[in-house]
């Protein structure tokens, strides 16, 4: 490209590819047949393989590809549910049916313990600390805590993901799921823990932050 000086014209290079692609690929096929069919036949069987290539490339990319995508999931709170400040309003936004049962006077340890057990136990899905989906969640949480000022930023650390849902269908089983382009409603409740507070002193590094067992969890209730 350098050599016919357009090599600064992006939109022009990017024409020239594609109409010499054009006519090296589609070109020397329709030359090679226009040898033994002629010059119309040969064109109207290049056009209709052209045509039968691209259908069959098009259905290809649109059930494995990237075809008919839509926007990226993102999390977003459950409207009036969003924030909740204590165990017993995972009861009363409906998260738990039935609701943990934590005993008057617990430590926070013990009370984030047994709301950990009921949502095993009601069909929750603890995400590793390590995978995507927890980082996902880990982020949208702490968007959310932050803009609803239930924290300062660096004053919490989300330490559990809690997810259920999302299952997609109609599928004949988990190998013949092309067809599953609907789910049902996909949720997760974040779990997330105060620092104990800690006083710097300049010239000394931070210290490490540690959780405060005597402040309530807080979770953040997220659907997409």
């Amino acid at each position: 490209m350098s050599l016919l000086a357009i090599a600064w014209e992006n939109e022009l290079r990017g024409l020239l590819t594609v109409i010499i692609a054009v006519v090296i690929l589609c070109g020397s096929i329709y030359g090679i047949m226009a040898t033994n069919l002629g010059s119309r036949l040969a064109f109207l069987v290049t056009i209709a393989g052209l045509a039968g290539w691209m259908m069959l490339m098009g259905a290809v990319w649109m059930i494995y590809g990237i075809g008919l995508r839509g926007p990226d999931p993102t999390w977003q709170p459950v409207a009036g549910s969003a924030v909740l400040q204590d165990v017993n309003a995972l009861g009363s936004a409906g998260v738990l049916d039935p609701n943990a049962e934590v005993p008057d006077g617990a430590a926070a340890g013990e009370s984030a313990e047994l709301v950990s057990d009921a949502f095993l136990e009601q069909g929750w899905v603890v995400l590793d600390t390590a995978s995507p989906a927890f980082g996902q969640a880990q982020a949208a949480a702490t968007e959310i805590l932050i803009e609803e000022e239930a924290f300062t930023a660096g004053q919490f650390e989300v330490v559990e993901v809690f997810d259920i849902g999302g299952e997609r269908y109609p599928k004949i089983n988990d190998s013949l799921d092309f067809l599953a382009f609907r789910h049902t409603p996909h949720y997760v409740v974040a779990e997330a823990a105060a620092f104990v507070p800690v006083r710097t002193e300049p010239g000394r590094a931070p210290v490490r932050p540690e959780l405060d067992e005597t402040r309530d969890r807080v979770y953040v209730y997220m659907i997409r």
